[in-house]
């Protein structure tokens, strides 16, 4: 791996360049910034794979910047690990729900920061070849929805629907197996693999984006009350 441009926005001085230094020495190529919008002007003109985002930053919030990246066609590619101080449940719910891929609260190891920018970069790459178990051709019809993988594309009747990476996982992960129940433990380790921040309440937070943007096809999308959820066969 290494090699793959990383973006660390951070206010304090002393953890930006610790985050930086530690990145560097694992072969990243890393840039900074103190506010947010620093960060997105670096952004908005680099071909970033990955930004480590504060939440509490001066100007542009760490949250909003996160859902600007996600939505903007010029850096949505780019994975998000919100780094912040913020770490109730509620918090790390608010930072999933804007598109961020990984949550990593202060303070913090940097081995543990490196495994998690490696476990998320890992992800990306899995999701851009179209799937370690998976074929990129792989296209999952069911009722009128299509699910294409190596396109990272979903249509519902037609219409394309605009999904972030991690409800594109989740979509894939339930449709591959129509009728099967699946606990919201198992949809995160389909979804998220070896990233280990993430709650169960992720998961019913991405359910709802997934049922809203799929409109009247998120009804295939069963709640199994005790248990988890279903794809509608």
């Amino acid at each position: 791996m290494a090699g793959e441009s990383i973006l660390v926005v951070e206010d304090e001085a002393e953890i930006r360049e610790l985050v930086a230094l530690h990145l560097r020495k694992h072969g990243y190529r890393v840039l900074c910034a103190a506010t947010g919008e620093q960060a997105w002007a670096l952004a908005a003109e680099s071909a970033l794979d990955l930004v480590v985002l504060d939440i509490l930053l001066p100007g542009i919030d760490g949250l909003a910047l996160c859902a600007r990246l996600k939505t903007d066609p010029r850096t949505r590619s780019a994975a998000v690990i919100l780094l912040t101080a913020k770490g109730e449940e509620a918090d790390i719910v608010a930072g999933l729900t804007v598109g961020a891929d990984d949550y990593i609260t202060k303070p913090f190891s940097p081995r543990v920061l490196l495994a998690r920018v490696q476990a998320v970069l890992r992800r990306q790459d899995r999701d851009r070849a179209g799937d370690e178990d998976g074929d990129e051709d792989e296209c999952i019809v069911i009722h009128d929805l299509k699910i294409h993988v190596g396109r990272h594309e979903v249509l519902v009747a037609g219409a394309p629907v605009d999904l972030t990476a991690t409800e594109f996982r989740v979509l894939r992960f339930l449709a591959r197996r129509p009728g099967w129940v699946y606990t919201r433990q198992q949809i995160l380790d389909g979804a998220y693999g070896d990233s280990a921040a993430v709650t169960e309440r992720a998961v019913d937070v991405q359910i709802v984006g997934l049922r809203k943007k799929l409109g009247v096809a998120g009804n295939y999308i069963q709640t199994v009350r005790g248990v988890g959820y279903r794809f509608k066969r």
